[in-house]
């Protein structure tokens, strides 16, 4: 009877064992804080996962640049020393350079002419182009439409900008466009930007309203100008190694549970974008609304010439006019 009870025992134990073993952790990582329209993207691609995995998988967030800046996460990713990670596509040329055509500056009409962009044929294709250089990039998402910042002046026009020591992404499309207004550009992982801002190592930044408030860059910048002048998208981005390992209705889960942290982080951009400036000007912020956009078009005519060069007309005219 003893021997029995026993047995009993150690097979429920084994069995609670192997359930136990049975569950993979995963890591996530962004560069901003968990209060952010990223850390609501990562946060319920976590949950999703979980609830459609029933529980066989829990990804682990990390914010704030702990595992360290979206460049150093991207190559841990690539590497397979880390699972996935959360990332606008600032330094992703330099895994994936045709990426790059996506951050041309005024390349998009408006929010909602970007999101149909990478949600249909021309964003699906490029995903792809992400598995010859080990990853799995299971959606887009998005960090949102790029305004500038500076402790100087205020800015009303590209001539403003002229001269300015700015902060860029690392990011060749951006570091040419910058300096075709003028700006010194220096590129720069973003957990350095509020020490390189507060000690005025540089004199600004551009950023999505999203990202400058959770990151309190009122706090070190007076003067915000909504120029519009980039939509930043983002992406999930995962080792291959460990996609090619899930069984094929894991890789559904995680492809969905990506789909609904993309589209959460996307509502928290637009109610981000909806308050933004009233929110920074309460915290002493000067906010230029109005610029003219044409003129800052105008201004990169040379900039584009050489993009066209690089890309194609026609690719960037595809972008352009996709309805």
């Amino acid at each position: 009877m003893k021997f029995n009870v026993l047995f009993a025992a150690a097979v429920v134990t084994a069995g609670f064992m192997a359930s136990a073993s049975a569950q993979t952790t995963m890591k996530i990582s962004i560069s901003v804080a968990q209060n952010s329209h990223q850390g609501v993207a990562i946060d319920t691609f976590a949950r999703e996962v979980e609830k459609r995995t029933a529980g066989r998988y829990k990804i682990q967030p990390f914010y704030s640049g702990s595992l360290g800046g979206e460049r150093e996460s991207i190559e841990a990713v690539q590497l397979g020393t880390q699972e996935l990670t959360f990332s606008s596509t600032g330094p992703v040329p330099n895994f994936v350079p045709e990426a790059r055509i996506l951050d041309i500056p005024f390349l998009f009409r408006d929010k909602a002419h970007a999101r149909g962009v990478l949600d249909g044929a021309i964003g699906q294709d490029m995903l792809v182009k992400f598995e010859a250089k080990g990853f799995k990039a299971l959606a887009w998402g998005e960090n949102g439409v790029r305004h500038m910042t500076n402790s100087k002046r205020a800015v009303n026009s590209p001539d403003d900008l002229k001269g300015l020591k700015m902060r860029t992404m690392e990011n060749p499309v951006h570091v040419a466009a910058y300096k075709g207004f003028g700006i010194v550009p220096t590129p720069m992982a973003f957990p350095e930007v509020f020490t390189a801002l507060q000690q005025g190592t540089v004199d600004g930044q551009e950023n999505p309203l999203s990202v400058i408030m959770a990151a309190k860059f009122d706090q070190v910048q007076k003067h915000l100008t909504l120029t519009g002048h980039v939509y930043s998208p983002a992406i999930f981005l995962m080792s291959k190694g460990a996609f090619d390992k899930l069984s094929a209705a894991d890789k559904t889960a995680f492809l969905e549970a990506a789909k609904e942290g993309a589209k959460a982080g996307r509502a928290r951009v637009d109610e981000d974008d909806a308050k933004g400036v009233a929110e920074l000007r309460s915290k002493g912020m000067s906010v230029v609304e109005n610029v003219d956009k044409a003129k800052f078009v105008s201004t990169l005519g040379p900039v584009y010439a050489d993009f066209e060069k690089q890309f194609g007309k026609a690719e960037i005219d595809k972008i352009r006019n996709a309805k």
